[in-house]
């Protein structure tokens, strides 16, 4: 019988391909060689002032939120944070931070974007991402924070190499979608909530974004023209079948 935990974790987040389609390589160079097949670029790119406007899909809004635009979204912000709140807390029992409603961590700082799927004020899903250069006080990145060992409940061994930082390259965490998606529209708000996130990153100058998955996702992203390769091992973390991953955008 499959746990209340399971049947929550696949409501919330994305349902790709089938495991047994992912690529099995499992090198230590893996994540270095896969880099240099796409060419990264070294050079910097220069970081716009403003991130890209909100945009609709059918009766959907993908807003990309940062600290310098918030004030024009009203409360969405605050929104955002309870939707995510709903979801890794209370539906999947997570031990985050957590005020007035509002679940947070040491990540949701000034120089990280919000990605939010909504229907006007609702809130139908989610991401953030970061950059991997990021420094504040003794944490950099989730992934690279977990990589050192400074993440209490996360493995170190997530990825096959070392963690990149890199301006090209930013993270993604806490992608979610609600259960207040019908499921028809299902991936509408998946696919929203990726070709959002994509435009998030590429508005900041990466080319690149490294995250946790779920262990499904290559096809599914190919449909929506974005590109991956597992970086790290399958896991399965607090309840979740999970994998790092490389996503072109």
């Amino acid at each position: 019988m499959v746990d209340s935990r399971s049947r929550k974790a696949s409501r919330v987040f994305p349902e790709l391909v089938p495991q047994h389609e992912l690529d099995r390589r499992s090198s230590a160079g893996l994540l270095k060689k896969w880099v240099n097949s796409y060419g990264y670029r070294k050079k910097r790119v220069r970081k716009p002032d403003e991130v890209p406007e909100a945009h609709d899909s059918r009766e959907y809004t993908t807003t990309i939120l940062s600290m310098k635009n918030v004030h024009r979204y009203g409360d969405l912000l605050v929104k955002y944070l309870q939707a995510r709140r709903e979801v890794f807390i209370v539906q999947k029992g997570w031990q985050l931070p957590e005020t007035d409603g509002m679940e947070f961590d040491q990540y949701d700082t000034p120089l990280a974007r919000w990605i939010v799927v909504h229907d006007q004020d609702v809130i139908l899903g989610g991401a953030r991402i970061s950059p991997t250069t990021a420094e504040c006080g003794n944490h950099s990145y989730m992934l690279r924070d977990a990589q050192l060992g400074q993440l209490k409940g996360l493995p170190f061994d997530m990825l096959y190499d070392e963690a990149p930082v890199r301006d090209d390259v930013w993270e993604a965490t806490r992608l979610f979608v609600t259960d207040k998606v019908p499921a028809k529209d299902r991936a509408l708000v998946q696919s929203a909530l990726m070709k959002g996130m994509a435009a998030a990153a590429r508005s900041v100058g990466a080319t690149h974004v490294i995250g946790i998955v779920p262990a499904v996702f290559r096809r599914w992203l190919k449909r929506i023209d974005m590109e991956a390769t597992a970086v790290g091992p399958v896991m399965k973390i607090e309840g979740d079948r999970v994998q790092a991953a490389l996503m072109k955008v």
